[in-house]
């Protein structure tokens, strides 16, 4: 029997993909399986994931034939995972040994849906710890409860798939997949859903993944239309959020979030470029005409006045009846 299924996507990571296996190497058991995703890379990862599929205990490797992205390679490797428990790891990153054994013993002991973790940023030689926002620890809670409140970050911010371990169940019912084809943002409708509809989690203290951030090819260093995307999962959160029974306790908290998200991209909108930055805007204005307007006029209000200004003049900003959704 498989107990633990780690998912790892791969996309042209040949410089890290080594320190992603052996950290791998240094967790396997004999009842754990690593599919390692390869996501139609064309550098030299496939090389180094052939060797470790032939040398990794528990490997099992998968391809796609065209590249589908992160959130479709997580889908590949859920699809084809036997395990008790599930977790993930992206293919540039790495874990202390034996983090995977203590964590599923955390885990198992508390017997709740899923629980969410610590981990360690990496940029250069630096090293930073960052905390599930929610000072309970080693307590299971009802995730819904932990949702609120709208102007603090909590659980729902803290996006990070990768960043916790989840109960087969929760794929049973359909909670673990991801929306396909998304490039960027895949976890925020992802984690905004777990915690409505999942039945139980806790938030553990446990340091042991290695989340590198800087990486040349990473979308979160890329100004391209990819980034876009952001629009179509806090989308699906409104959307989503809309229709819970709790709806107009948990809509100001989406709303705000994504205004915030918005403001984030369009303070920092020289790093996109001109045609992607024009298009930034005009999405974003379309996404703030389809907000409830009482919720963005709340969320607005309750922001610093640089980010509240910012948001201000793009609401003013005239929308064509017909302006793209998708990015």
């Amino acid at each position: 029997m498989v107990k633990l299924s780690v998912i790892v996507p791969f996309f042209n990571v040949q410089t890290y993909a080594p320190d992603t296996i052996r950290s791998l190497r240094a967790n396997a058991r004999e009842d754990f399986e690593f599919l390692l995703v390869d996501d139609c890379s064309t550098d030299g990862t496939p090389e180094i994931l052939e060797r470790a599929a032939r040398e990794l205990p528990g490997a099992v490797l998968l391809r796609h034939q065209q590249n589908g992205g992160l959130a479709t390679a997580r889908n590949t490797g859920l699809d084809a995972a036997r395990g008790q428990y599930i977790a993930f790891l992206d293919g540039d990153d790495w874990l202390a040994p034996g983090y995977y054994e203590r964590l599923l013993a955390a885990t198992e002991e508390l017997g709740c849906d899923f629980v969410r973790t610590d981990h360690v940023q990496c940029t250069g030689s630096s090293r930073t710890v960052h905390r599930v926002p929610y000072g309970r620890r080693g307590e299971v809670l009802n995730p819904r409860d932990v949702i609120l409140p709208a102007d603090r970050s909590t659980p729902v911010d803290y996006a990070y798939a990768w960043a916790g371990m989840y109960h087969r169940r929760l794929m049973d019912r359909g909670l673990l997949h991801f929306t396909h084809g998304l490039r960027t943002a895949e976890d925020r409708p992802w984690i905004w859903r777990l915690h409505r509809e999942a039945g139980s989690f806790a938030a553990l203290s446990q340091l042991g993944v290695f989340y590198r951030r800087g990486v040349a090819s990473s979308l979160t260093q890329i100004g391209d239309v990819r980034q876009l995307d952001f629009i179509r999962a806090f989308d699906q959160v409104i959307e989503e959020t809309s229709k819970d029974d709790d709806a107009a306790l948990l809509l100001p908290k989406a709303v705000r979030t994504y205004c915030a998200i918005i403001s984030h991209h369009l303070g920092s909108v020289e790093r996109f470029e001109p045609a992607v930055a024009r298009k930034l805007r005009t999405l974003s204005a379309a996404a703030l005409k389809r907000m409830p307007q009482d919720l963005l006029s709340d969320a607005i209000d309750s922001m610093d006045a640089p980010r509240a200004a910012r948001l201000r003049r793009l609401r003013r900003r005239p929308v064509s009846a017909t302006a793209e959704v998708a990015a």
